[in-house]
């Protein structure tokens, strides 16, 4: 299939998707209200502007919560930019922050008492403990980049990203950034990131916001794998 045919199709499906899409609350779980409880003195919960799903949705959307009540919402992202670059950086403090064998209980001390002293935001600490608490600091990073999906949301940015077989060139990438400015509203800004894997063979994968479209041509091969393996 064409480049342009691609093209069509994304703008056909996102089209589709939009029509249908409903932005719903988060989920109002036992677990998930003791969580936002523990972040944040109050209990009146504050809507992100964005959904992000999964684990790391769940810890992320009950900060941005907890930062928001608190007006720590830059501060706690400066925080957690600061703390990814020294986990990618530092392999000791990698190792040590996603060590099992430590004591959790001492490990959610250390981290809450080592963020005082850097003068990190309350709602910060408040995180770290309660990824050590539940053993869950081995998802530190990904909670912060759900954090950061969010507020570029808060910002107006609308975060794009564009997976495909090999280099888009520049004129693809022209096309497709137009195509998926139409899907902006207002004075949203989009910001695109591409990344090239050549496992999913041709076609492109594209997630824009809590939007997710995979029209690859290694999941058609799996789809119809499993139909030949399922009718066989």
């Amino acid at each position: 299939l064409s480049w342009r045919h691609w093209l069509s199709l994304l703008i056909t499906l996102f089209s589709d998707i939009c029509e249908k899409f409903r932005f719903s609350t988060m989920a109002t779980a036992n677990k998930l209200a003791l969580l936002s409880r523990s972040l944040s003195s109050t209990t009146q919960f504050v809507k992100p502007p964005v959904q992000v799903f999964g684990l790391e949705g769940r810890y992320a959307t009950s900060l941005y919560s907890a930062a928001s009540k608190l007006k720590q919402l830059d501060q706690v992202e400066k925080d957690l930019n600061a703390l990814q670059v020294a986990l990618k950086s530092n392999v000791s403090l990698r190792m040590a922050v996603t060590n099992p064998i430590i004591n959790k209980k001492l490990m959610s001390n250390t981290l809450k008492e080592t963020a005082d002293k850097l003068k990190m935001a309350p709602a910060t600490a408040n995180l770290l403990g309660l990824l050590a608490d539940n053993g869950r600091l081995k998802n530190l990073d990904t909670v912060i980049n759900a954090y950061k999906t969010i507020m570029a949301a808060h910002r107006g940015e609308v975060v794009c990203e564009v997976v495909t077989a090999k280099p888009l060139d520049s004129s693809q990438s022209k096309q497709l950034e137009s195509a998926l400015r139409s899907f902006l509203k207002g004075n949203q800004q989009l910001k695109i990131t591409s990344r090239v894997d050549p496992s999913i063979i041709g076609g492109l994968i594209v997630s824009i916001g809590d939007k997710y479209v995979d029209m690859s041509i290694a999941s058609k091969v799996k789809l119809y794998t499993d139909v030949i393996t399922s009718s066989a």
